[in-house]
């Protein structure tokens, strides 16, 4: 029997082709054949929001190849994605193909050769529930974005979108920014004492209390009477404490947490982490191995692995790692409320293939990618490390003093993964902090008391990681849409990357504010993440799709109406520099475009003179020093894909560029500023033509 296999992309169709036999032919429809129309609306208000749907422009002759080879097989089987948006893209190739056969879907979570033989045993109807939440929300996108959009160009200028989630994103960085404005600062003062034992052995210990109770040192005059009470008094040890902390793994990946450990350990945006993802998934050539997918599907927001993969994990850890770092019992993680438990966690499709085994064939994003999902499955099902945990009261006077050390026990799955954090990046290693031996009663000796002023910190701004981090927790949107969610803001001019972490622009704040006045449930967090959770509601046939469009849609018809009466049109007052147009001498003006923020003369269009704003790092360019160029800085830049790099503020006349940050000092051989590849790095030259470069 002659088959045709349609799924999204030729590298799927490649791997999936190469696990079946020569009944099969395997082409791909390049994503959705059919859409709403760009140039209009498409959806018919008067008739219960049907979806006037067309050809995709370009996708004719797609179409017309698939319909000659449906022309010659006896079955076909739709293979697209197993989420809502496959489901819909095999619903619309059902449609536009005329497949008359009922069960014609299949679909799997990993590109494997057993997943596929077994899928096309147990082919499915398409799932008119999941198509149509697909479709619900592809209608309220547009329904939002097209009425709103006109809005917005009558009201503040031509050009600008709003949408339905991505504006509610927009206005948490908004939202964020006013805090940090509004922000005050409050003094407070931290107090240590360097002491000594008997033996000569030193600790550190921090105040903590007076009287029993918990002291706050709001000032200097505070904290010299600290100093003053405990001048010439004497320092007793009075209870020591030591405990075993325990520490778990964290779960397998979900589409959100990898999107966030990639953003910190990696530096990859969400869209750099889902292309890859997909590389990963859809399957790559492995040499004599073959075509293989290397990971479930990862568009997923489960933490539940089959107990195939728990299996086959718990047997490399025994064999690699030894007993000891083998769990009793098979850990399970507690799953997210609405999470889709019918899919998997990210996981590598065989714990067996190592990245190191197969790293040869991927590119530097892929191994790191897969590197990353694979330590962290593994990681997953390891024992947990174990920590003795010291706890050292210590009295003077009437102030208590705490000193505080661990030591790792039994490093458990620290052994092969450390998990990400906000702050830094990657999470301080655990390494031990000892303190000496004490036992209670031991009087200690008071070398030094620091007095040190510190002062509140405003809320962070968000970085990627941080807002995919809110998102995912507040209910907005899905973990499949953070990606696209993220570059359209950044596309539209709303905000901007600022060393890693998002700004608003003036235009983001002045949309969400007139998008807040006049359409407060849109722009409301509880809101969006209800409209998430009717969404899913569709997806398992508990609602109309019609329905939800329908009671969205008449508030917010009104609150539109209404806007266009009343709002007045608002003028963008751009941002002046301090930097002098060098053509007609006036003060340049900040703008934001697709490349982010850039200086532009306010005389446009007689003067159409324009300079991007160069980020300097404090270090002179070596190279103009030597080519007596005094005035050579050396800048930050961003490339047209986002990357930062940096070069010299003489360019074109200079040429130095360098990827990873340049300091002072100059390589002896080339006279180039030398990097710092790695944060606390030794300082390497990064001229590959020198001798003591290209390292």
């Amino acid at each position: 029997m002659a088959t045709l296999i349609i799924v999204e992309s030729p590298a799927k169709a490649k791997t999936i082709k190469g696990f079946l036999g020569r009944n099969y032919t395997v082409k791909a429809s390049l994503g959705h054949v059919r859409d709403l129309p760009r140039s209009k609306l498409g959806i018919d208000l008067e008739n219960n929001f049907e979806p006037r749907y067309i050809t995709i422009r370009g996708k004719g002759a797609v179409l017309q190849e698939l319909r000659d080879a449906a022309k010659k097989a006896d079955r076909i089987l739709l293979a697209t994605d197993p989420d809502r948006e496959g489901e819909a893209i095999a619903w619309h190739l059902a449609e536009a193909l005329k497949i008359k056969e009922r069960d014609c879907r299949i679909d799997f979570r990993e590109i494997t050769k057993s997943q596929v033989e077994q899928s096309v045993k147990k082919p499915r109807p398409i799932s008119q529930p999941l198509v149509d939440a697909q479709q619900a929300r592809r209608v309220l996108d547009r329904l939002v974005g097209y009425k709103l959009s006109p809005l917005l160009w009558s009201k503040v200028k031509p050009g600008l979108s709003a949408g339905r989630v991505q504006s509610v994103a927009v206005k948490l960085i908004v939202d964020r920014e006013r805090e940090i404005a509004a922000f005050e600062p409050e003094e407070y003062w931290n107090i240590t004492a360097l002491l000594e034992t008997e033996k000569g052995e030193q600790l550190e210990a921090k105040l903590l209390q007076k009287a029993g109770k918990k002291i706050e040192i709001p000032n200097g005059e505070a904290a010299k009477q600290v100093e003053r009470d405990v001048s010439g008094a004497k320092w007793v040890v009075a209870e020591v404490k030591t405990t075993t902390r325990r520490r778990n793994p964290a779960a397998p990946f979900t589409t959100s947490t990898m999107q966030q450990e990639a953003a910190r350990k990696l530096g990859f945006t969400a869209r750099r982490a889902m292309r890859v993802a997909q590389q990963l998934y859809e399957g790559l050539s492995l040499g004599e191995l073959g075509t293989h997918g290397l990971i479930t599907y990862m568009r997923t927001d489960a933490t539940r692995v089959s107990p195939e993969a728990v299996a086959e994990a718990r047997a490399y850890i025994k064999q690699t790692h030894g007993p000891e770092y083998l769990p009793k019992a098979p850990r399970q993680y507690a799953a997210k409320q609405g999470a889709q438990q019918a899919h998997e966690a990210i996981r590598p499709t065989a714990v067996s293939r190592t990245p190191d085994a197969i790293k040869q064939y991927l590119t530097r994003d892929q191994y790191r990618l897969y590197k990353l999902i694979w330590e962290r499955f593994v990681a997953s099902q390891m024992a947990s490390a174990s920590f003795d945990a010291t706890t050292v009261n210590i009295e003077v006077g009437d102030y208590l003093f705490r000193a505080t050390g661990s030591q790792l026990k039994f490093p458990g799955f620290l052994q092969l993964y450390v998990e990400g954090s906000d702050d830094n990046g990657v999470e301080s290693e655990l390494g031990d902090r000892l303190l000496p031996p004490l036992t209670a009663g031991e009087a200690l000796e008071l070398r030094k008391l620091n007095l040190e002023q510190r002062f509140t910190q405003p809320p962070p701004r968000y970085s990627e990681a941080t807002l995919v981090k809110t998102l995912e927790e507040e209910g907005i949107g899905r973990p499949s849409t953070y990606a696209p969610i993220i570059e359209t803001i950044v596309d539209r001019g709303y905000v901007y990357l600022e060393e890693k972490r998002f700004r608003p622009t003036e235009l983001g704040i002045v949309v969400v504010d007139l998008l807040a006045e006049s359409f407060p449930n849109l722009l409301d967090v509880g809101f969006t993440a209800a409209m998430e959770l009717q969404l899913d509601k569709i997806e398992e046939g508990e609602l109309s799709w019609q329905s939800v469009i329908r009671e969205f849609y008449g508030p917010f018809a009104q609150d539109l109406e209404k806007a266009h009466a009343e709002l007045e049109r608002i003028t963008l007052q751009d941002e002046v520099s301090d930097e002098i147009c060098d053509k007609c001498g006036r003060n340049m003006v900040y703008k934001t475009g697709r490349f982010g923020r850039f200086l532009a003369c306010p005389g446009y269009p007689e003067c159409k003179n324009t300079k991007p704003i160069l980020d300097e790092i404090g270090v002179d360019c070596a190279l103009c020093q030597r080519e007596n160029r005094p005035d050579g800085r050396l800048v930050r830049r961003r490339t047209r894909n986002g990357r930062f790099f940096y070069g010299c503020s003489n360019y074109p006349q200079c040429t130095f560029t360098a990827w990873q940050q340049p300091v002072a000092q100059v390589c002896p051989h080339c006279g180039q500023n030398l990097v710092v590849r790695k944060k606390g790095a030794k300082p390497t030259c990064a001229n590959k033509d020198c001798p003591g470069g290209g390292s």
